[in-house]
């Protein structure tokens, strides 16, 4: 019998079209497995089409609110991939229901169907978290490794990349207002990683380069405070505006307004999240679970930011000085 090939592999991804899925597809694809995108809407997901060659990239209805689309999402892949995640909540979409129940649902899905389990969690998962994004992150890892002991689990620091939800959110509401928040006085750390990176340690797990059980977490070359960051956008945007502290009362308080946004700027789930510091474990450095023990070398702000976030200059890629 001949060894299985990548071509014969079939892996399922769950939430295969936000911002990380795209790029793990694309790294997916390089490799030559075959992918099978889960998503709730999948008329939405053809911009997947061209990252990969003729019927290899497939995506099929499912929503992990639903065990019998999970189900028939699973079957006949060998291994499943779950990214799916929310930043607010709104109707039916609540934490607990996303990270909780539907990460569990993934896993027994995948396991009853004999799938390897990888699973994309975040830094910051903890149970006894004040915010209930990082609570439910954590019970949902818990209930993964009690479905399948052998699942692997990624937890990623703040993504940066072209299409994220953090550095273009700061850089457009540089654009408008005269000065930029420093959420309980700018001093949380964070280690900003670039997504094609975590897409790249995921595709390795696929490759079978990842211990079973282990939880791996991932974060960027260079540790940065809030503060740095918020002068970093301004930096590279070419925009003066002041930074103002904000304490975490006072935030909060903003926040109850600001949630019901049709896309909110703040919720008072994420001020509590801003309460913590968002870096690899010492415990994980120690222990090779980290880009390190994957032989992968983090990218750099440096080398991905400033092409993307020209776009929110006065003059374009023209602009040389400060607004």
């Amino acid at each position: 019998m001949s060894l299985q090939t990548s071509t014969d592999t079939l892996v399922t991804i769950f939430g295969g079209s936000g911002f990380l899925g795209r790029h793990l597809v694309r790294a997916l694809a390089r490799r030559r497995y075959r992918i099978r995108v889960a998503v709730r809407r999948p008329d939405l997901a053809g911009h997947l089409q061209p990252l990969g060659t003729v019927g290899q990239i497939h995506a099929v209805q499912a929503n992990v609110r639903y065990p019998a689309s999970i189900e028939a999402a699973v079957r006949g892949a060998s291994v499943v991939i779950n990214l799916v995640a929310i930043l607010y909540e709104r109707g039916a979409q609540r934490f607990d229901v996303v990270h909780t129940l539907g990460s569990e649902r993934v896993a027994l899905a995948a396991a009853a169907h004999g799938a390897r389990v990888i699973h994309v969690s975040a830094i910051g998962a903890d149970e006894n978290s004040a915010s209930a994004y990082a609570r439910t992150k954590a019970q949902g890892e818990k209930l993964v490794l009690a479905a399948d002991p052998g699942a692997t689990i990624f937890r990623p620091s703040v993504l940066f990349g072209p299409e994220d939800d953090f550095f273009n959110r700061f850089a457009s509401l540089a654009r408008f207002t005269p000065a930029l928040p420093l959420i309980g006085g700018g001093e949380q750390k964070f280690q900003p990683v670039y997504a094609a990176d975590v897409a790249e340690a995921v595709a390795l797990a696929v490759d079978g380069k990842t211990k079973p059980g282990a939880t791996y977490e991932l974060g960027g070359p260079e540790v940065r405070t809030f503060r740095q960051l918020m002068e970093y956008v301004l930096a590279t945007t070419g925009r003066k505006r002041l930074l103002v502290p904000v304490p975490f009362a006072l935030a909060r308080l903003q926040a109850m307004f600001l949630q019901f946004l049709p896309k909110p700027l703040l919720t008072p789930d994420q001020v509590d999240l801003l309460r913590y510091d968002n870096v690899v474990s010492e415990e994980a450095v120690r222990e090779g679970r980290t880009f390190a023990g994957l032989g992968i070398a983090p990218t750099t702000l440096e080398a991905v930011v400033p092409s993307y976030l020209w776009r929110f200059r006065k003059a374009g890629q023209f602009q040389t000085g400060q607004a």
